[in-house]
């Protein structure tokens, strides 16, 4: 339980605390990398109500920059981003990339076209009467485009990290059957490409009440060997490694080997 790289800070206006209790949590965690990876910036602007805005940017590197100044030789703190992938996004990301010299960049799928329009956010419990409303072929045909969409994802090969698998699953909204067809997809695009992903300790505080990804999906990377991290999606220090031991348990029931670090 040496690290935890996917957490955020106030300036995406939907978490809190300061860089000082952020590291204090980490410490009394055990934690020996912190990681630091708010939501990053998306165009046009305003996006939408819970990122950064590009102008933020200088802020968030001071942000980083009091963290390691707090945490001194006690803790490593890294720099990140945890970045959406949407449509023709890649010029984007670029810029963001060579915004500053990140340790890692986190992609993740908040946002598909639905009942909201072409930009909703599935994930937002302000749109949660949205997902009421779905009949089982508009759940299968939605799940079908988030797992393509991710998968599209992973092939592109742009990010050290990829965030919570099955997001979708959020509100307990899931289609009939196995659903390890919508997984599989994406596990040949992990083994394909040599990438990452994580166990998601938020989500066992959420609608859907289990780790993300869930279990299926985690025996399959299991059986083909893909490398995960554990962390927190934490909004505030006390969220800082939060089931971090369940988690760690349940990793080597399925014998995931779990990255402990990002590499050098």
């Amino acid at each position: 339980m040496t690290s935890d790289l996917h957490t955020h800070t106030p300036l995406c206006h939907h978490a809190e605390g300061t860089p000082q209790q952020y590291v204090e949590a980490a410490l009394t965690a055990g934690l020996h990398q912190y990681g630091i990876s708010d939501h990053a910036p998306h165009t046009p602007e305003p996006f939408d109500d819970w990122r950064m805005s590009m102008s933020d940017l200088p802020k968030y590197l001071d942000w980083i920059g009091t963290a390691r100044e707090h945490a001194g030789d006690r803790l490593t703190i890294r720099a990140g981003m945890e970045c959406d992938w949407l449509a023709d996004c890649e010029p984007h990301l670029d810029t963001l990339r060579s915004y500053h010299d990140w340790d890692y960049l986190i992609g993740s799928v908040h946002y598909l076209p639905g009942a909201s329009g072409d930009r909703w956010d599935f994930d937002n419990p302000a749109h949660l009467s949205l997902w009421k409303d779905l009949g089982a072929s508009e759940l299968d045909d939605l799940w079908t485009n988030y797992w393509a969409t991710y998968t599209g994802m992973v092939r592109a090969k742009r990010f050290e990290i990829h965030g919570h698998p099955d997001l979708i699953k959020k509100f307990a909204f899931a289609p009939a059957g196995d659903l390890r067809r919508f997984y599989e997809p994406t596990i040949e695009a992990l083994v394909a490409t040599g990438g990452a992903f994580e166990i998601n300790t938020a989500g066992w505080h959420k609608p859907c009440a289990e780790q993300y990804p869930a279990r299926g999906f985690l025996e399959l990377a299991a059986q083909a060997n893909i490398p995960i991290y554990i962390n927190s999606d934490a909004h505030a220090p006390g969220e800082v490694a939060r089931d971090f031991a369940r988690a760690h348990t349940l990793a080597t029931e399925l014998g995931l080997t779990v990255r402990d670090s990002l590499p050098d």
